[in-house]
């Protein structure tokens, strides 16, 4: 293997799709913190780099222990398989999750040497939660909890953390704010269950999707979305923040392209374009959401 290919299959592991779940949570607490005259460059950059290592680990956790409980197969659809497809060894995958995990520790102690211990212990928390995702006797991936827990953490959670830093104070605007950011963020994750969902029931696992069912499930993913966009127009009209923020509407046909991707077909290489759809409107709506806090 060349060191081109190297590179690719490093990059794949990381699962570039998924990193919107980290970049648009960070990116909304800087903006609502800027927008009330926080900034504070170094916190940020570091907060984006570290968030984005923890969802980075987060996938080669998954899938070093997706392969050890034999999900994984050549037959798999996704970015995901660099061990079965490409032959990396399972001891690398999980040797890279806990480098990139600690480098995110180590980032973490200089943002919470500016801040607050208190922000380090939490990450810490995070950390934990993301390699007891797949790990442990009960992963939360083989629960109905997996989107609830990830859009927690990765949407409030964040979102709250990065404003604290920037501003040294809690916000009831950010929490509020940072609602339809976790939708989003657990509706990607949902959509990953739906298109794996034929595998994810062979393999036992008992996640969300599979309990609501294919169509069930597609419902909810459609109303979750729906859900984002209605909080934002809440949250405008109440004054909370500005009509700007309305901006996020253009978002829309992406949430519209997934629901119906899922609503009409079921093979998983059919359910990839819905997939990414959906990983691209949390990108498009947070890129629209920050743009309308700063202008606001």
């Amino acid at each position: 293997m060349t060191f081109a290919d190297r590179l690719r299959v490093l990059w794949r592991l990381t699962r570039p799709f998924t990193l919107t779940a980290s970049l648009v949570p960070v990116a909304t607490g800087v903006a609502l913190a800027a927008a009330g005259g926080a900034w504070r460059p170094g916190p940020a950059v570091a907060f984006m780099l570290a968030a984005m290592l923890i969802q980075a680990a987060t996938n080669m956790f998954n899938e070093y222990f997706d392969y050890r409980r034999g999900l994984d197969t050549h037959e798999m659809v996704g970015i995901a398989g660099a061990i079965v497809r490409d032959g990396v060894s399972p001891r690398t995958v999980l040797a890279l999750g806990w480098i990139f995990a600690g480098t995110a520790i180590a980032l973490g102690l200089y943002i919470s040497a500016s801040s607050s211990w208190w922000v380090f212990a939490t990450g810490l928390a995070c950390i934990g939660v993301a390699y007891l995702y797949s790990a442990g006797p009960v992963p939360l991936a083989y629960t109905p909890f997996g989107e609830l827990v990830a859009g927690t953490m990765m949407g409030p959670v964040i979102v709250l953390l990065v404003y604290f830093v920037m501003a040294g104070v809690l916000s009831p605007v950010a929490l509020a704010v940072s609602v339809p950011i976790g939708l989003l963020i657990g509706s990607i994750l949902m959509a990953n269950n739906l298109r794996d969902l034929d595998q994810d029931i062979k393999g036992g696992r008992r996640t969300l999707a599979i309990r609501l069912g294919r169509r069930g499930a597609s419902r909810v993913l459609a109303g979750v979305f729906a859900a984002a966009y209605v909080i934002v127009a809440v949250l405008a009209a109440m004054g909370s923040v500005s009509a700007w923020a309305l901006l996020v509407v253009a978002a829309v046909p992406l949430g519209v392209k997934a629901a119906q991707g899922f609503f009409r077909f079921g093979k998983p290489v059919e359910l990839v374009p819905a997939f990414k759809a959906t990983s691209m409107q949390l990108l498009a709506f947070g890129a629209l959401l920050v743009t309308g806090l700063l202008l606001g």
